[in-house]
């Protein structure tokens, strides 16, 4: 799998959400490198378990979108005297 990357835009953003979380709930205040080397440490350790609870909810998406679809496709046939 290839590593996730974000923009620096991106990662400007996140930092600015773990410095204020930090000051907000902790009450401290970290500078943007702290934020950002905390924001990469967190999804370098966690990133794929979120990663993939996004894979596992996607698929269940997939799979009932596709049985709707073979209800649909099956809603089609039109009446004949041979039963499938």
């Amino acid at each position: 799998m290839k590593p996730i990357t974000f923009s620096r835009e991106e990662t400007k953003a996140l930092a600015s959400d773990i410095q204020d979380y930090f000051r907000e709930e902790l009450d401290q205040d970290i500078g943007a490198l702290p934020a950002e080397m905390l924001m990469r440490f967190f999804g370098e350790k966690m990133g794929a378990y979120f990663y993939n609870r996004g894979v596992y909810d996607a698929q269940e998406l997939v799979a009932k979108r596709m049985e709707s679809l073979s209800y649909d496709v099956f809603a089609l046939e039109q009446p004949t005297k041979h039963l499938r």
